[in-house]
């Protein structure tokens, strides 16, 4: 298998609220929700770059789809990393989250790696960090 991802799916509880979040609150582009036609069909995507998709998908469509019982998850289990170029690009994505209605779970501080980073969870709690990496620092 080669190691190529294309596609996050975030199981999330209210589908319209998630667009809203990542759509209206952080700019990403979509074409909305599609697939509203077909029973656990409604979901939306968003481009992100090198080729990525994410994909909101409601958690009981999920459950239905996989043959597993819908549950709970944790902040925990898995976190989506934004890295950017400046430390204060760190403190501006972690407004515009904020503003967007996203919870801080940590406040942007210095990091043990000499970078700086900060945590929010978005409104399903999904947990994503914001971080400056002055070694790994994304292209333009």
């Amino acid at each position: 298998m080669k190691p190529r991802i294309t596609l996050v799916t975030l199981a999330v509880e209210d589908l319209e609220r998630a667009v809203r979040f990542y759509r209206d609150g952080l700019g990403w582009a979509t074409e909305g929700i599609v697939g509203q036609e077909f029973e656990h069909g409604a979901v939306a995507f968003f481009d992100l770059e090198s080729g990525l998709r994410l994909a909101l998908w409601p958690r009981a469509s999920l459950a239905h789809d996989s043959g597993l019982p819908a549950a709970p998850g944790s902040p925990t289990q898995f976190c989506l990393a934004h890295n950017v170029r400046s430390r204060g690009d760190v403190d501006a994505v972690m407004a515009q989250a904020r503003s967007a209605g996203a919870k801080l779970a940590k406040p942007p501080q210095d990091t043990f790696y000499g970078g700086y980073a900060g945590y929010f969870q978005d409104p399903d709690g999904h947990l994503w960090e914001v971080a400056w990496n002055p070694q790994m620092l994304p292209a333009e």
